[in-house]
């Protein structure tokens, strides 16, 4: 009988052996499955990095190029600004054509308005009205009877593109005139 529970336990132990070997190689199994899956998870992130990069990369040479190509438009306007300025150069002037040469200058002017007009760029109309300063910069106050922060004059016409400050109208303000006849620190 003391034989019969020692195989009986010999079987028992190999039954337990077999088993955790065999939880042993599903175990390797699955940790085979998930370093294959997780090598993938890294290949695919390196394709996705280097796809990435190269996106970046176009969208920076296409940025680029997209510039260019607006300035390209604009400089080619300008360019027969340039013409114009060059023939009037080229001719002579004598106090007969003064009127010509007005008229010219004139023509030019007109010229170059209707090209910034074309791309959007307007004047900030600012002279009579209250100063403001996101769209103009004061230069100087000048006492005035006009209402305080009116503006009086202006020094640089100021520009929007679609709406947008292109450059800030340089102007004088007006400020109320001091009664008792001292004078006003500058503001």
């Amino acid at each position: 009988m003391a034989q019969g529970k020692e195989e009986k336990s010999k079987e028992y132990a190999e039954e337990a052996r077999d088993e955790k070997l065999s939880e042993l190689n599903i175990l390797k199994q699955s940790l085979d499955e998930k370093k294959k899956q997780a090598d993938d998870y890294y290949e695919q992130l390196l394709r996705l990095k280097a796809d990435f990069e190269n996106f970046r990369k176009r969208a920076e040479r296409d940025k680029h190029n997209h510039i260019l190509w607006g300035k390209e438009a604009v400089l080619l306007k300008q360019l027969n600004i340039l013409d114009i300025l060059e023939q009037a150069v080229k001719s002579k002037i004598t106090s007969d054509n003064i009127e010509a040469v007005r008229k010219g200058l004139e023509l030019i002017i007109q010229e170059f308005l209707k090209m910034i007009k074309s791309e959007d760029i307007a004047e900030i109309e600012v002279l009579g009205k209250k100063f403001d300063p996101a769209y103009e910069e004061a230069v100087d106050y000048i006492e005035s009877d006009e209402k305080d922060g009116t503006v009086l004059e202006v020094l640089q016409k100021g520009y929007t593109l679609k709406g947008k400050l292109l450059r800030p109208a340089k102007v004088n303000v007006a400020k109320k005139k001091d009664k008792s006849g001292g004078e006003d620190e500058e503001m």
